[in-house]
């Protein structure tokens, strides 16, 4: 049954007079926005009222930016889900490429002044620190009693929840670390940052490893070789 405009009008003027917004004015008449700015615009309304509209507004653009957070986040998980999906296995090869440019990147070099240094490799990176001890063991044949763990963190961290979560990490009892070393908190940043999620950082040291360091070295000036 059509319902006759003067009729949608007064209805629409005691909406109004009650505080509701055009939005929910149009979801219970379903009459344009135009019109309704026709019909409403010498509508006076409350201090009181005005504040509930405003705080609807508020709360549509908070819902409108948590639902396009909301697809971000879903789109992200999708591309991640399928991208994973393309890596279905690590051989040999290219684990040995991984490991040696991963520490190319972050590992110990031998100095001029100091040719007899020992392969080190240090981040707080659990993946990179895992990829190195597993490239550490099966690429380059070190046996477990040759690596020394060692912990650096912050005095302001949490050494026993991180010294937890590292043994966790590579599956080892947390009695093979090295003593931690504190460092002194000094801040330099007004960056902030969650403490329950830092972990200080991971240094592992292959004993007796200089030739290895050597030619770790050599392998690494091969790759570069190939990509000039």
């Amino acid at each position: 049954m059509l319902v006759h405009p003067s009729k949608n009008k007064q209805h629409a003027l005691e909406l109004r007079s009650k505080g509701k917004s055009y939005r929910e004015i149009n979801s219970i008449l379903g009459v344009s926005k135009s019109t309704l700015s026709y019909w409403l615009n010498n509508v006076e309304v409350t201090y009181k009222q005005k504040e509930y509209l405003l705080q609807k507004q508020r709360e549509g653009r908070i819902k409108g930016a948590q639902k396009r957070r909301d697809l971000r986040i879903a789109k992200e998980q999708m591309i991640l889900v399928k991208a994973s999906k393309e890596v279905s296995r690590i051989s040999k090869r290219e684990l040995w490429l991984l490991g040696t440019i991963a520490y190319w990147c972050e590992g110990s070099k031998q100095k001029a002044n100091n040719v007899s240094g020992r392969v080190i490799f240090a981040n707080s990176d659990p993946f990179l620190i895992k990829l190195f001890v597993r490239w550490i063991k099966e690429i380059c044949k070190v046996p477990e009693d040759r690596l020394v763990y060692t912990l650096y963190i912050h005095e302001t961290g949490n050494l026993k929840a991180s010294l937890n979560y590292w043994s966790k990490i590579l599956e080892i009892n947390k009695y093979r670390f090295a003593r931690a070393i504190l460092k002194k908190h000094k801040v330099s940043t007004n960056r902030k940052y969650n403490n329950s999620l830092y972990f200080g950082l991971l240094r592992v040291t292959v004993r007796n490893s200089t030739d290895l360091n050597r030619q770790i070295r050599g392998w690494i000036g091969g790759v570069n070789n190939l990509l000039k």
